[in-house]
């Protein structure tokens, strides 16, 4: 059985999926790259280039074995995210807003595509309602619970230029970036 945390489906992987998984990820902004602290500019035209960019990051994601993958993660500052609204449905959101937000929230450990081998504790809403476009400019709206509300929350986040590691706890934090830190190596 998979684990989700954050963006992130924790699971045995074979020698192919791994492989695939390994190249996916090389693919993918890793962190302190500048574009993910970039917030995002609004997308204005739906074209075959939007098309093709939202193909390319569902592969990604589907490969990196993610529930959510944003365009900043990708080199693309544009408000665009791919997700996992629910069980095998990988949806685009162009210029999403969240709209409502419920009361009750949740602490729990997130992961990053782009953050690789972190989980911080994240205190967010159970429940939102998601609204924005597709790849083709149609209107689109999610009303999401769990982790589809925890995964559309990071996404958005990315695409604001706001990290797991600026979202979690001061002491979480300080113990992510000593891990993320370049170790010396004296030989």
């Amino acid at each position: 059985m998979a684990k989700v945390e954050g963006e992130v489906v924790e699971e045995e992987l074979d020698a192919e999926n791994e492989a695939r998984r390994r190249l996916a990820l090389a693919q993918i902004r890793q962190y302190p790259d500048v574009a993910l602290k970039m917030a995002a500019r609004p997308v204005e035209h739906f074209d075959d280039e939007l098309r093709s960019l939202v193909e390319r990051m569902r592969r990604l994601m589907r490969d990196a074995h993610g529930i959510g993958l944003a365009a900043n993660q990708v080199g693309t500052v544009q408000r665009l995210f791919v997700f996992t609204p629910s069980k095998d449905v990988v949806a685009a959101v162009v210029n999403p807003e969240i709209v409502e937000r419920s009361d009750e929230s949740d602490v729990a450990e997130e992961g990053c595509l782009s953050i690789q081998g972190v989980l911080v504790p994240i205190e967010r809403p159970m429940r939102i309602t998601l609204a924005g476009k597709d790849e083709n400019g149609e209107d689109v709206r999610f009303e999401l619970d769990d982790i589809y509300a925890r995964a559309a929350q990071h996404e958005v986040d990315h695409l604001d230029g706001v990290l797991i590691i600026d979202r979690t706890t001061p002491e979480a934090r300080r113990e992510a970036l000593a891990l993320l830190r370049p170790r010396i190596v004296i030989s």
